[in-house]
């Protein structure tokens, strides 16, 4: 049964005429499938290229299981949000902004910062790793054309962090809808190639030999298998459904469930090709990065070079999409300070602080990515305690909360179920994560040309 509508504590639309986040950064102009574009950047990433690796420490049953689990789950919870961002909006209470969504249907303040938070620290860390993953692929690049060239990792993250400050100067989320299309299409473009060159490299003379065992220590086996289930959450995560819904036009009701289905549409696609294919040929000597077992350092590439090649210029355009993607909420609440909606959008009062703050923004996210190139334990650990909250329990605690469903009913004990396996998951996950981080870091070095795989 629907609860009646409550007293509304945060602005309506009408009421956020001044707000420059919103009327700029967020404006809703948007259709279903443009919100599928942003959502399927925000979730199909070069993170798949993990997924070998993600069943190297599972195995093919148990990977085969977790996958699909993680699949339904986050599907039924971003479906369960966007039934609680429609139910606002029909009570006159359009939330645009995660922070804002739980703070009210929750009724706590302290929620409004601890969702800002977990945001805060994914967007940031996922633009991060954008640059450094970015600057990996131009060294990749530029060490098969030049074998004994000079140049070091910080120089390629210094260049894609020019280009992204370039293109950080689109004014809306909106506006990225066409470079999402792309980034959709580029998904499935470099997932069909690793698919294609792993079964070249499989049924080649030069196969590697194939062991699908697992660590013979039960602990590293338990560590291996929690480290996995972070890594499948935080490919699934994206902790910003609410903000991707805010770029709909009104009435959003009933649209964002359609970009849901585009989305896992490509997901189902692209997960499963991509994580069989590299597990087939690699097995247990599955690489983080399959490109990397199939171009391995000190053996000759197992598919034509030029293929790889491709792929990795596909990779490295996606990633540029998606740095964009999850600056948006840093984009959203630096306007929302600084800019005046009176002034109007492109009015050099408004131009000139979005210049200045997004450059800053991503000479930050530049800086970190060329000092820390072991940045990816460091996000392993930010994917377990953010991603599993955000998209693994607030999702059912806020349907629970507004909809009410009674406590004998199905779907408020699956909700409570899954609210509590993941969030032991989260714990578990960020241990793992967390005794990874410590293990590696011997190899850890400031501004260091190899990234700490």
């Amino acid at each position: 049964m629907v609860p009646p509508p409550k007293s509304d504590p945060f602005p309506a639309d009408s009421q956020r005429e001044g707000d420059a986040g919103a009327v700029f950064v967020l404006e809703s102009k948007g259709e279903w499938w443009h919100a599928g574009f942003h959502l399927t950047t925000a979730i199909v990433g070069p993170t798949i290229l993990t997924l070998p690796y993600v069943f190297r420490g599972l195995g093919w049953g148990l990977g085969f299981f977790c996958l699909t689990v993680m699949g339904m789950v986050t599907f039924y919870a971003y479906y369960l949000m966007s039934k609680v961002l429609d139910y606002c909006e029909r009570d006159g209470r359009r939330h645009i902004r995660f922070r804002e969504l739980a703070a009210d249907v929750l009724g706590s303040g302290w929620m409004f910062y601890f969702v800002i938070l977990i945001q805060t620290a994914i967007n940031t860390g996922v633009g991060i790793g954008a640059i450094l993953l970015a600057g990996e692929c131009l060294q990749i690049m530029y060490s098969s054309l030049s074998p004994d060239g000079s140049l070091k990792l910080y120089v390629f993250i210094a260049m894609v962090t020019v280009v992204m400050i370039v293109l950080s100067q689109f004014p809306t989320f909106h506006s990225l809808r066409h470079i999402n299309l792309a980034s959709l299409f580029l998904s499935l473009g470099y997932s069909f190639i690793v698919v294609g060159a792993c079964i070249h490299a499989g049924l080649s003379k030069n196969a590697p030999s194939r062991d699908y065992s697992l660590e013979s220590s039960e602990s590293a086996r338990v560590f291996n298998a929690f480290t996995s289930i972070s890594i499948i959450a935080a490919i699934f995560g994206n902790g910003i459904l609410p903000e991707i819904q805010a770029t709909l036009a009104p009435p959003a009701t009933g649209k964002m469930v359609k970009g849901l289905l585009m989305c896992y549409t490509v997901i189902l696609v692209t997960f499963y090709s991509t994580a069989v294919s590299g597990y087939w040929v690699f097995g247990n000597k599955s690489n983080s990065n399959i490109l990397k077992s199939l171009m391995p350092d000190e053996e000759p590439s197992l598919a034509p070079t030029w293929v790889l090649g491709l792929g990795v210029v596909f990779v490295l355009l996606q990633l540029f999409a998606i740095g964009l993607v999850y600056s948006q909420v840093a984009y959203e609440i630096m306007e929302k300070k600084s800019a005046d909606v009176q002034q109007g959008m492109f009015s050099k009062r408004n131009l000139l602080p979005r210049i200045i703050l997004r450059t800053l923004y991503m000479i930050f996210c530049g800086f970190m990515a060329a000092m820390l190139p072991f940045f990816g334990d460091i996000n392993g650990v930010v994917g377990a305690i953010g991603f599993i909250p955000l998209d693994f329990v607030l999702p059912m605690l806020l349907y629970n909360m507004t909809y009410k469903p009674p406590k004998s009913s199905l779907t408020y004990w699956l909700n409570l179920s899954i609210m509590v396996v993941f969030t032991g998951a989260g714990f578990m996950g960020a241990f793992s994560s967390i005794r990874k981080l410590v293990l590696d870091a011997s190899k850890f070095k400031l501004f260091s040309s190899n990234v700490v795989d």
